[in-house]
């Protein structure tokens, strides 16, 4: 298996990309109603290209907010890179703000009742664990990504 510094370092090398640039960490994906396996197929065809996350996620984690240009190598739940992504853009922005153009980024489901109802429950069950409560405007942390090596 390789690890993520051979991975970051493949990459690196194989994309002509600067020494100095540095990898911000590991992502994994996963979501209630969906296995990891499935998102990362998503990430990896193109049709997952955004999530949220609750900002007081960030905040309660001492967690600094991503920023565009930001890199990240996403591994499967072996722990086994699969591909680096690039952060394109963060918005904060009210739940009740979302549109469903937004949520189709995430590639998951097939309305926007369907991913409302999931992402309240998501939301709720990761404020039952951190010490937050859903609301519809609690503020979401939008984050879009390209896959830049696979």
């Amino acid at each position: 298996m390789t690890n993520l510094d051979e991975y970051w370092n493949e990459f690196i090398t194989k994309t002509n990309r600067s020494q100095n640039d540095r990898c911000s960490g590991d992502l994994f994906f996963d979501s209630k109603g969906n296995n990891q396996a499935s998102l990362t197929s998503l990430v990896l065809s193109g049709q997952k290209t955004a999530f949220f996350t609750p900002l007081a996620t960030y905040t309660i984690n001492q967690e600094p907010i991503p920023i565009s240009g930001e890199l990240y190598i996403v591994v499967d739940n072996n722990e086994k890179p699969v591909c680096v992504i690039e952060t394109q853009s963060i918005e904060i922005i009210p739940f009740e703000e979302i549109s469903w153009q937004m949520a189709k980024l995430e590639g998951e489901d097939n309305s926007f009742e369907e991913w409302k109802n999931k992402q309240i429950e998501i939301i709720s069950d990761e404020g039952n664990i951190l010490g937050f409560e859903f609301s519809p405007d609690i503020r979401m942390v939008f984050q879009t990504f390209t896959v830049i090596y696979k």
